[in-house]
């Protein structure tokens, strides 16, 4: 493990992995892939659900947590993962399982079914508060937003293991945006991470800083930015394949290239676009490849 993760690890007291008890729910048969609902407990014993994919009629080669996108729609969890709801460049939940991988797709807290006001896929007025408060209230206590978004990513990890009795070498997460971010700490803290996918979300925090974007609420972990930068973060996760995704003009991985630019190594695959943030077919369609590359390489 590398010293950032080590000094990460421990400035937000995050626990180490550990196995996870799950519950098996109701299964869907689909064209290629089994989608099966799965419910296990987080660090506070809140109920986690999240979608476990498995391909149908062909082997297992790995497996794959992908942490949904945020886009201001917090009523979107795993079901934009499934292709249910949302953005159809989102569904990397059907796709990966026709082409041979396990993933599973868990509801960030806060979004879709971990809303404490309503379940589902409709949106409610105070979904924005809801999310705004697990930050807040965490900082009056003395905890991080951080620290419980990375110990639910460590969750799902050993819940994706344990569920498709998977290879532990096969194994990677990936996240566009708000899942994005979540992959590259997550991969940076956690070594059975095997590879990480990150899209939309590999930016300076200089750049942000002068460009006045948004921060991720779990980011707001008091005098973060001097300790590090998303270059360090990125770093940490080498040698393991990373593939980083970004646009030209997506604000929020502005200076991608340049972030990449500054990692030692040749552990980082870099697609970068002539596009705004939302992700399109070839961005799509690329990092299904590269996913998929990457559990059959092992």
């Amino acid at each position: 493990m590398t010293d950032l993760a080590t000094t990460l690890r421990a400035r937000l007291e995050l626990a180490d992995p550990v196995p996870v008890g799950f519950q098996r729910g109701e299964v869907e048969a689909d064209d290629g892939f089994d989608r099966e609902r799965i419910e296990y407990r987080g660090l506070e014993g809140d109920l986690i659900p999240a979608f476990l994919f498995t391909p149908r009629g062909r082997d297992t080669l790995g497996g794959v947590v992908v942490f949904h996108q945020h886009n201001g729609e917090l009523h979107f969890g795993k079901s934009e993962v499934a292709g249910v709801v949302g953005d159809a460049f989102q569904a990397f939940g059907p796709a990966l399982a026709r082409r041979g991988l396990a993933v599973l797709a868990p509801d960030a807290i806060t979004f879709e079914d971990r809303r404490a006001a309503v379940r589902g896929v409709e949106p409610d007025y105070y979904d924005w508060l809801q999310h705004y408060n697990a930050m807040s209230y965490r900082l009056l206590d003395g905890d991080l937003l951080m620290r419980k978004c990375l110990d639910d990513a460590q969750r799902a990890l050993s819940v994706l293991l344990q569920a498709a009795e998977l290879d532990e070498r096969r194994v990677g997460v990936a996240g566009h945006s708000y899942g994005g971010y979540t992959a590259l700490y997550h991969a940076a803290v956690d070594a059975r991470c095997r590879f990480a996918c990150i899209s939309g979300a590999v930016c300076s925090f200089e750049t942000r800083r002068r460009e006045g974007t948004g921060v991720t609420l779990f980011e707001a972990v008091p005098g973060l930015a001097r300790q590090i930068d998303t270059h360090d973060v990125l770093s940490a996760i080498g040698p393991r394949p990373t593939m980083v995704v970004s646009g030209t003009q997506d604000k929020y991985s502005r200076d991608a290239d340049q972030v990449v630019a500054k990692v030692a190594g040749d552990f980082v695959t870099e697609l970068r676009v002539d596009r705004g943030h939302a992700l399109d077919q070839e961005r799509f369609d690329a990092i299904i490849e590269w996913i998929v590359g990457r559990v059959s390489d092992q």
